[in-house]
C-alpha cells in the first residue's frame, strides 16, 4: 500500500500534534482499532508519519472486541495493519454480554467505558504509554454541544489528555479534521471499512446532536465559530453563580412584606 497523504491533510494533522504536544521522541503508541472510517483513516495516517517523521515513535494496533460479533468479522482488520506493517492484535471482552444483560441507562457511554480500560490494560502489558482515538473536529464540537444541551455543562473534548490514575497520555491527532474529509480519503484510498453490528448503534445522544444541527452547519462559518468557542481565552459571559435557595426565598418575601 502506498502510504501518502495530501499535503492540506498532511498539514491539519501535524498542526495539533504540534500545538497540543502529542507525539514525543520514544513515544510508544497504541490506535484503538474499531475498523471504522475515523480509527482506520487514524492508523494509515499516523502510519504515514511515521514513514517520514524525523522524531521516531512507535506504532501499535489493538482492537477490543466487545463481543457483539465473532473474532472473525476482524481479518480484514488485521489483514490492513499487516498492510502497514503495523503490529496488531484483538481484545476479546464480555462486554456485550453486560449491556444486553444489564438493565443500562447509556449503554453506548458504557461500552465505550470498558473499551478504554480494556485498551489501557493493555497499554500497561505492552508498554504503550500513548492511546490514540480517531476523533475529529465534527466529533469535539458534538461533544460541546451535548454537554451543554444534556447535562447544563460546558466541557469539550480533550486533544490531549493525561489519565493519572494509569499513567498514560490520550492523543487525538485527526481533530482538527473535518469528518466530511474522513470520509472522502477512506474512499480515495480504498480502504474496506468494518460495519458496525451493535444494536445500539445510532441510537445515542451524539446521534441527535449530528442529526439536530446538520442542517445548521452546512454553513461552515456557523461551525467554526461554534468551534472557537472550545477555546480557553475566549470572552465570556455568564450569569453570575446560583444562590442559596434560602436567601433568595427571604429576599422574594421583602418584596412583599417588607422588614
Amino acid at each position: 500500500m502506498e502510504l501518502r497523504l495530501e499535503r492540506w491533510i498532511n498539514h491539519r494533522i501535524v498542526k495539533a500534534m504540534a500545538e497540543f504536544e502529542m507525539i514525543e521522541e520514544g513515544d510508544n503508541v497504541l490506535v484503538g482499532l474499531s475498523g471504522g472510517k475515523d480509527s482506520s483513516f487514524l492508523l494509515y495516517a499516523l502510519a504515514v508519519l511515521k514513514k517520514y517523521f524525523s522524531v521516531q515513535f512507535n506504532l501499535k494496533a489493538a482492537t477490543v472486541n466487545p463481543g457483539f460479533n465473532d473474532k472473525e468479522i476482524y481479518d480484514d482488520l488485521s489483514f490492513f495493519a499487516d498492510e502497514l506493517n503495523i503490529q496488531y492484535e484483538i481484545i476479546e471482552t464480555e462486554i456485550a454480554q453486560y449491556i444486553l444483560n444489564e438493565d443500562v441507562d447509556n449503554p453506548c457511554s458504557k461500552c465505550a467505558h470498558f473499551r478504554k480500560g480494556a485498551l489501557v490494560s493493555y497499554m500497561k502489558e505492552n508498554n504503550c504509554n500513548k492511546l490514540a482515538f480517531g476523533h475529529h473536529y465534527d466529533d469535539a464540537v458534538e461533544t460541546f454541544l451535548m454537554s451543554i444541551i444534556y447535562s447544563g455543562q460546558i466541557s469539550s473534548l480533550q486533544p490531549f489528555r493525561y489519565l493519572s490514575q494509569n499513567n498514560v497520555y490520550i492523543i487525538r491527532p485527526l481533530i482538527f479534521l473535518r469528518e466530511d474529509t474522513i470520509i472522502r480519503e477512506i474512499k480515495k484510498l480504498d480502504i474496506n471499512i468494518l460495519e458496525s453490528n451493535c444494536p445500539y448503534d445510532k441510537m445515542n445522544k451524539r446521534a441527535e446532536i449530528k442529526e439536530s444541527f446538520a442542517d445548521l452547519f452546512r454553513n461552515k462559518q456557523l461551525f467554526y465559530n461554534t468551534a472557537a468557542a472550545m477555546r480557553a481565552g475566549r470572552r465570556i459571559e455568564l450569569w453570575p453563580e446560583k444562590k442559596d435557595e434560602k436567601m433568595i426565598s427571604e429576599k422574594m418575601n421583602y418584596f412583599w412584606k417588607g422588614k
